[in-house]
């Protein structure tokens, strides 16, 4: 059986394209080969390093990149999913071939506003409902629909 590929997109993949892709990778073991890209990438937020750190996944190291990268090599996805806000949705580039494109809008945890202890915990809210996103969609996509 042949692996989806999936891509994940965001503005600057530093939260929620990252928490997306890590889940998936976790969620769907080797189902999927997953990766994700940002519109302006900028730098891994240190607030999405530790909600992610909570649930075993070690983002510390990874660097962020660009989506326009990614069409200059020429990679074809099965599925491309943003999960930014509407607006910035329709930034996002059309990939060549046949993916799949789809929309799931999650809150940005770069706007949060507060403690070190009020973003983390408004940052995990975003990460459960990415895992529950993730759950559900592979619920579907295992039945072939």
């Amino acid at each position: 059986m042949s692996r989806q590929k999936v891509l994940f997109v965001c503005i600057h993949n530093s939260a929620r394209s990252q928490m997306a892709e890590e889940m998936l990778r976790q969620l769907g073991g080797d189902r999927f080969d997953v990766e994700s890209a940002g519109i302006e990438p900028g730098k891994l937020n240190p607030v999405v390093v530790e909600v992610l750190k909570e649930v075993d996944i070690d983002i510390a190291g990874k660097k962020t990149q660009a989506v326009m990268d990614l069409l200059k090599q020429g990679r074809l996805y099965s599925y491309v999913i943003t999960v930014c806000d509407e607006t910035s949705a329709e930034r996002c580039p059309v990939f060549p071939g046949h993916a799949k494109r789809l929309h799931w809008g999650f809150t940005d945890p770069s706007k949060f506003e507060g403690t070190w202890d009020e973003k983390l915990k408004q940052t995990r809210a975003v990460r459960d409902q990415i895992r529950d996103k993730i759950q559900a969609w592979l619920g579907v996509s295992s039945t072939g629909s």
